[in-house]
């Protein structure tokens, strides 16, 4: 038989009673500290902004913008000041330099001679022209022909250059380049622009290549070619002393001065340079020398 025990209303209600009052009290307590707390920060602040007069907090806000202003400009305006600046006509070239010139392709179309003849580039008359020949083993540059003959009757000192494929062999390269362009006597020694490297191929074995091309066009014209190509490529792709023995066409844009610490012949210092006679733009060029230096360095001089 089981004893049946009534339950302890009046009990029951004063425990519940009392757990509520606890709950209240923990409640409240929390809220006070809370409350505390964010009065305690607000005094923090109001104490902290009451420490320095007022014109101390301009002068740091206004470090703070400089600060950023600074940043901007270091990241993303002074990288591209010059051609900025030759864009909208107010450009600010190199100085030092008397002896100027331009290179040229299909990219500039149809070139008004008569009046490129007397174009200046910062007062200085245009000395020579480089132009675009060959391209890989099957791209004859569709000017090259037209531009070739006329930069030398118009008496500049001209020059021609292959762009390098990574396409083919450099043997085939070489011979294409030499069964379509005819250098003579006066012209500036050979031009390779080099500006990409195989991804599928070591640094040595994409050295040996370019030599190769080198080697092959000096025979023919018994004068040691130029190389063209980026400050950053040259140094992370062509900085071996074999290298040096070939006068370097350095193309580093938007600066004021070469920071290739070697020795280089011709500058191509920006490539939104504008002349009459072409339309568009073109790239200005700068040779590193005087104007007899650079006719010791053509073919048969």
């Amino acid at each position: 038989m089981v004893s049946m025990t009534t339950p302890n209303f009046e009990s029951m209600r004063n425990i519940h009673k009392t757990k509520s009052t606890k709950k209240r009290t923990a409640t409240r307590k929390g809220r006070n500290r809370t409350s505390g707390n964010a009065r305690n920060n607000r005094g923090g602040i109001h104490k902290l902004i009451g420490r320095y007069p007022r014109w101390a907090w301009w002068i740091g806000g206004l470090c703070v913008v400089v600060f950023y202003v600074w940043i901007f400009y270091y990241i993303f305006v002074g990288p591209f000041g010059f051609r900025w600046r030759a864009l909208y006509g107010d450009a600010k070239y190199p100085e030092g330099y008397e002896i100027r010139g331009i290179d040229i392709s299909h990219h500039q179309g149809n070139i008004d001679w008569e009046l490129l003849r007397n174009a200046m580039i910062e007062k200085c008359p245009i000395r020579f022209i480089l132009i675009k020949a060959t391209e890989g083993t099957t791209i004859v540059d569709s000017k090259f022909k037209e531009n070739f003959n006329n930069a030398r009757e118009y008496g500049y000192i001209r020059g021609a250059y292959h762009f390098w494929s990574n396409k083919s062999s450099a043997r085939e390269q070489a011979y294409f380049f030499l069964n379509n362009v005819f250098l003579l006597k006066g012209d500036l020694p050979p031009v390779l622009d080099i500006e990409n490297k195989p991804d599928t191929v070591s640094v040595e074995d994409f050295q040996r290549d370019v030599l190769t091309w080198l080697h092959i066009v000096e025979d023919r014209y018994h004068v040691k070619p130029i190389i063209y190509t980026y400050y950053k490529f040259k140094m992370k792709y062509l900085n071996d002393p074999v290298f040096d023995d070939y006068p370097y066409w350095i193309a580093h844009y938007y600066v004021d001065k070469v920071e290739y610490a070697g020795e280089w012949k011709f500058w191509q210092h920006t490539d939104a340079g504008r002349l009459p006679g072409i339309k568009g733009y073109v790239d200005f060029n700068i040779y590193n020398g005087s104007y007899y230096d650079l006719r010791k360095l053509t073919i048969g001089n």
